[in-house]
């Protein structure tokens, strides 16, 4: 059976009108599934030895976010390596990358699936997969009808492909438009508020800014900062990491510029510090806002002037270094109240990005939670990890405090509880694998003081001895964590710590 010419043109046009490339991906796969009569199809991206879903129609949310990697998908790498269209056995014994992901339908031993390798030239660029309850559902399609289908989504792909490489280059300046970006970091999100920041990290990306990423712990800051540099004219050179919250005030001068031999007790050689190690590439200052006051005076020099010496040393050092620093504390008010310097702050956030917290991306929880899905799949060699519906209803319904890696680490512990309790490599995470409940304080009724009472000054002391010994505790004695947790400045924290007799 073949194609009329209605039906290929409707396709066409559909590939062809719309706004964006998502909205026209969307309208052919959904064309598609009601032309071919299938209960599902699939356009996939390929990328890096994955498919990467653009666009479905018939499978469960959280596919978007699923990556599909050839070596876990037997199907998919067949589709792959095939230069034409792949018709599989109703009956084959290659897992289906959707097996539990059709809503409605437990599993997929015995079904139509067929799959459309996309190419532009000879390069693989995508397929379509298509996918039928009924074992005989596309016999009567002939692979010269498929083969033009495949043609108009093809085309339709690099299309999208191409103007997004043209738009990424002409952000680029001067001779720079022939930078080709190295692998980039995968982004997960379709909320308006993720794709305002992807669009803002192209923008930014492509100039030399120093750029302050604001957001809650375990919003994705570093993912951000990792795909500015991805994006960015340095991105053959190193992008280094610095947590600024676990440097010791002794040595943080030193880890951030270096040092001479000799210059301090311990200092038995020279070493270069992480500027130079980011030399003609990008420095991350995570939690920039715990650096003291003397090290703040001191980076600012470096953004102005773009030299460094190394403790001990009077000579300058010149250094070609992109800065990135990252904050979960509203560094507005850190200057208000004197903890970090005006004009730092203002030669950082020259770009400020903000990362939003996870309870504000709506749906994007579920395709991050198919991302996590699928990576414990493949580490823990399961044939299959699913949400059913009622999981998925209650991460929707949670408010995350912890954000994304709240979200990865409940997902990891589920697959974890649910295998336990399988009988085989069979995943389906229910709603009783996820231990969200946060549990209500208990009402505390006031209670008066019976025992005599003792110098102000003494209670005082002994009630922030209390507290810092709790928050150490609870902090595994991380002292900047602590601080943080206190409202207090890490350095007086330290100072109060010794006064009160904590510290030696």
């Amino acid at each position: 059976m073949s194609f009329s010419v209605n039906v290929l043109a409707k396709i066409a046009l559909e590939l062809q009108s719309g706004i964006g490339h998502q909205d026209r991906f969307q309208r052919l796969i959904t064309t598609l599934r009601q032309v071919l009569g299938c209960d599902a199809s699939a356009l996939l991206r390929y990328e890096a030895r994955q498919f990467i879903p653009l666009a479905i129609d018939g499978l469960a949310q959280d596919v978007l976010g699923r990556r599909f990697t050839l070596e876990g998908h037997p199907r998919l790498e067949a589709i792959a390596r095939a230069g034409d269209v792949v018709r599989f056995p109703a009956d084959s014994d290659l897992p289906d990358p959707y097996d539990g992901l059709i809503p409605g339908q437990e599993d997929l031993h015995v079904h139509a699936c067929v799959g459309l390798p996309l190419f532009a030239g000879q390069t693989l660029i995508g397929a379509l997969t298509l996918d039928g309850m009924d074992p005989h559902q596309f016999d009567a399609f002939s692979d010269e009808s498929l083969r033009l289908i495949a043609a108009l989504a093809a085309g339709a792909l690099d299309n999208a492909l191409l103007i997004e490489k043209l738009e990424r280059q002409n952000l680029l300046p001067g001779p720079s438009t022939t930078f080709e970006p190295v692998t980039r970091t995968q982004m997960i999100g379709l909320s308006p508020g993720m794709v305002q920041l992807k669009k803002e990290i192209e923008i930014v990306a492509a100039s030399d800014l120093n750029v302050l990423i604001d957001g809650e712990t375990g919003t994705g800051k570093e993912l951000v900062a990792k795909a500015i540099h991805e994006g960015s004219p340095r991105a053959a050179n190193p992008l280094v990491y610095l947590n600024c919250a676990a440097l010791p005030e002794s040595v943080a001068e030193s880890e951030l510029f270096g040092h001479v031999k000799g210059a301090f007790t311990g200092a038995i050689s020279h070493r270069s510090g992480k500027f130079e190690a980011a030399d003609n590439g990008t420095l991350l200052l995570d939690e920039i806002g715990e650096l003291s006051l003397a090290l703040q005076a001191k980076l600012l020099r470096v953004l102005q002037y773009g030299d460094i010496q190394r403790v001990g040393d009077d000579r300058s050092i010149r250094v070609d270094v992109r800065v990135l620093a990252a904050t979960n504390r509203d560094l507005r008010e850190e200057v208000i109240a004197g903890r970090f310097r005006a004009d730092l702050f203002h030669r950082l956030s020259v770009f400020p990005l903000h990362v939003p917290p996870l309870r504000e991306r709506g749906d994007d929880v579920i395709l991050l939670a198919g991302y996590y899905c699928e990576q414990c799949r493949l580490r823990l060699g399961l044939s299959r990890v699913v949400l059913n519906a009622a999981a998925r209803a209650r991460l929707l319904s949670y408010a995350w405090p912890g954000n994304v890696r709240e979200l990865e680490h409940a997902i990891y512990r589920a697959v974890v509880l649910a295998h336990a309790a399988a009988a085989g490599d069979d995943v389906v995470l229910e709603p009783q694998h996820f231990n969200l409940e946060a549990a209500p304080a208990p009402h505390v009724e006031p209670v008066l003081p019976t025992a005599p009472l003792q110098p102000l000054r003494d209670a005082t002391e002994a009630f922030q001895r209390r507290q810092i010994a709790a928050a150490l505790d609870q902090h595994q004695h991380n002292w900047a964590a602590s601080a943080r947790a206190l409202g207090m400045d890490v350095a007086n924290l330290h100072r109060l710590a010794k006064r009160l007799g904590m510290k030696a």
